[in-house]
Order: structure tokens, then sequence, then C-alpha cells
């Protein structure tokens, strides 16, 4: 049986759990021939199809990232995509493989900068894992993004400040750790306790990094 059979659409199921469990078979098996058929129909005609492959993908993404690294233009092209379910799988997916293909979503940031410019919560917050994830690879991408991140941190809504904190972590170091601890100080007398909690948290092991 082709390993397209096995997504959703065609196994009549309307859930994620057909495209759930043939993302952890071909990540089990190291099937790349299966992830590239898989691939190819990202821009198959029908939606559904379309949608069922970026979510076995992106789930591979999770367990195995290297086994969907070189699809990184297709998920970059697909952050253009009029259909938004499209828009915040690609993210996702890109968010999986953020450290490995670094230089070349580094060249692309204006792309993601601009989808989660307009994008749904779900883009937003796998767009700040990726570039906070671009950003920790070297001390270029760090100085280009980080000014971004922090800007968003700056104006995001009280609920997310945590999160994006947390994901945004990995991107920080001793030269930049002064600025992130300022931000989200700036930020605390409007979090609940368990979020100022969370804050102060992530405020004492960045600390530590000077």
């Amino acid at each position: 049986m082709s390993v397209l059979q096995k997504i959703a659409t065609f196994q009549g199921h309307r859930d994620e759990v057909p495209n759930q469990e043939l993302a952890r078979e071909l990540a089990a098996a190291k099937d790349r021939q299966g992830v590239s058929e898989i691939a190819e129909n990202l821009w198959n005609k029908d939606k559904n199809v379309q949608s069922d492959c970026l979510k076995v993908l992106y789930e591979i993404g999770y367990i195995s990232p290297d086994l969907i690294a070189g699809y990184s233009a297709d998920f970059l092209k697909l952050l253009r995509s009029k259909n938004n379910r499209l828009v915040w799988g690609a993210m996702i997916a890109l968010s999986t493989i953020a450290d490995l293909k670094a230089d070349e979503l580094f060249a692309h940031r204006a792309e993601i900068f601009k989808a989660m410019g307009k994008g749904s919560v779900i883009t937003v917050d796998n767009g700040i894992k990726a570039l906070a994830l671009i950003a920790s690879t070297n001390d270029e991408y760090r100085g280009e993004i980080f000014p971004y991140l922090l800007e968003h941190l700056k104006t995001c809504r009280p609920k997310e400040v945590p999160q994006h904190a947390e994901k945004i972590m990995v991107a920080v170091n001793a030269g930049n750790q002064a600025e992130f601890v300022q931000v989200l100080e700036s930020r605390l007398d409007i979090m609940t306790k368990a979020q100022a909690a969370r804050l102060n948290k992530l405020i004492r092991a960045a600390k530590k990094l000077s």
C-alpha cells in the first residue's frame, strides 16, 4: 500500500489519528522514500490531502526532524498560502527544523516575520520558537533576530509572555541577558501569580548567564 493511502482522508477519518500513526511509523522506520511521497503531496489539488500530509510531516518533525529538514523550501512556500491551516502547519514544521536549517531560514526571516504579522496564534507561537532557535545558532543571527523577539515580548498579550519567553530563552546569552531580564521584569506587574513564577524562574536563569 502506498503510504499516501494511510492518511486520514483516505482512511475515512475526520480526526488526526491516522496521520499521527503514519508519522510515528515513518519516523521509526526512517523511511525517507515514504516521507518523500508525503512531501510531494503537499501540493496535491485536494486541500484535505495537503493538510493531512503537512500534519504527517510536522508530526515526524517532532520525532526525527532530520527526516523533514530537506523540505524546508516547501514549508517556506506554504507560509504564503491563503489557507490558514497550511500556514500554521508550515510554521510548526519550520519550528521543528529551525536549528538544523538555520542558514536557510535566516535568509528567509522576512517571510517568517510577515507570516507571523498576519497569522494565527499557532503561527505566532511556532514562529517565535523557530526564530529563537535560528538566533541561538550564532551571534550574527542572534544580533539580527533578538531585537524582534524582545519587541514581541514587550507587546504581546500578557498570557503569552511566559510561554514565548520560555521559547526565546534558548537564544539568551551573556551578551543579551540584561535586555531580556529588563523586558521580563517590566511585564511582571500584569502577570498572574503562576505567570509571574514562570517569569521569575527565567529571570534567575538568565542572570546566571552574565
